[in-house]
């Protein structure tokens, strides 16, 4: 199954099942100073569960554009060093505004991933949160999953918070046995092992919790549901892949890289890092440079900085000289231009854009080391 197919056969299940399709918001959040990108699906329905707004609808559904890089969230450094890190991602995600709950949140992701998706239910498990004894129970009868593959976590791993007050709750990850083959090899190693062996596919938020100043729970009146499922996850299952980069989400990509620097993916560990983390930023570049950002020396602009320097030095690694991100932009955009139209409308400016930070940045190392060679 292609992540096109993915994609759109998640929106199509929960559209099926009344539930509003509403588009991906920007990449730079609005009227919320506290975040630097959209981190999350949920992040364009905060002020819905804060009952700060009301929609038309009380369930949705979305493939968000995320970005996790600077600031609390952010994942920039494992970029490429594991299979399953990046900066851009897509968030595929379903919502319920004092709607649905628990009952109707485990069914869904059950069905569709079970049902539509055809995973085997056998190499399926689930954690819950310590002192959630309801959704172990629901997920016992609803699905008939054994008590064994059902993993108690504490509120580190399952219990989810909006800030340091208002909504939360508890929640529950459906996650998938990879085999041993790909795991740690400790006779210990379960769900919640830091190896690659039991992947975290997706987690549904029980949104049923007001937390105040002084810490204390009060349920809400109505409780409501927030879930995410990375789109470059559960692609890697569904095409047989044990890293992410092996879909056809990056393989384009890679295979660009390989050719300007004429050398192989799978060479060395070294090379392959470089790969994957030019893979990882072009996507995440072309994205924020779609959206109107522009490098720059504060705040978001800088991360996108950030970025971009990263990338270009893991081309030079990869003995490439010359600019070279800017060649990018085509293959990323292409693939993803259909879902994303901006994406298309903003090719031919992103790649100028990207090709001047380029040489600039060549230029700030070129100067850096002829201070160098004159102290020496």
């Amino acid at each position: 199954m292609n992540s096109k197919d993915i994609r759109k056969a998640f929106l199509d299940y929960f559209f099926s099942r009344g539930h509003e399709v509403v588009r991906s918001s920007s990449l730079i959040p609005k009227n919320d100073p506290t975040l630097l990108f959209t981190n999350a699906g949920m992040v364009q329905f905060k002020s819905v569960f804060m009952g700060e707004e009301k929609k038309s609808y009380t369930r949705a559904v979305s493939c968000q554009k995320c970005l996790r890089a600077g600031g609390k969230h952010s994942d920039l450094e494992n970029v490429g060093h594991t299979s399953r890190h990046h900066t851009f991602f897509e968030m595929l995600g379903n919502f319920s505004f004092g709607d649905y709950f628990k009952k109707d949140a485990i069914l869904f992701g059950w069905e569709l991933l079970t049902g539509i998706f055809k995973l085997p239910k056998d190499r399926l498990w689930v954690s819950v949160y310590e002192k959630d004894d309801e959704a172990e129970k629901l997920w016992k009868d609803l699905t008939g999953i054994s008590s064994d593959r059902i993993v108690r976590l504490g509120a580190k791993d399952n219990f989810w918070q909006m800030g340091d007050t208002g909504p939360c709750g508890p929640c529950s990850e459906i996650v998938i046995d990879k085999g041993e083959h790909v795991g740690c090899g400790n006779s210990e190693c379960r769900v919640g092992c830091d190896c690659d062996r039991f992947l975290e596919l997706w987690n549904l938020v029980f949104m049923q919790y007001s937390r105040d100043e002084s810490g204390n729970l009060t349920p809400l009146p109505k409780p409501s549901i927030d879930t995410g499922m990375g789109l470059e996850r559960i692609s890697a299952v569904l095409q047989g892949k044990l890293d992410n980069f092996d879909t056809d989400l990056f393989m384009p990509i890679i295979s660009a890289i390989t050719a300007i620097a004429n050398t192989n993916y799978g060479k060395s560990a070294e090379s392959d890092t470089s790969i994957r983390v030019i893979a990882d930023h072009i996507r995440a570049i072309s994205f924020l440079l779609s959206e109107g950002l522009m490098p720059s020396n504060e705040g978001r602009g800088y991360v996108l900085r950030r970025i971009v320097r990263r990338a270009s030095r893991h081309a030079k690694l990869l003995g490439i000289s010359e600019p070279v991100l800017y060649k990018l932009v085509e293959p990323a955009v292409d693939f993803m231009g259909d879902t994303y139209p901006e994406l298309l409308d903003e090719k031919d400016r992103a790649a100028k854009v990207l090709k001047f930070e380029e040489e600039r940045f060549s230029k700030t190392l070129e100067q850096g080391m002829k201070i160098i060679d004159e102290v020496i």
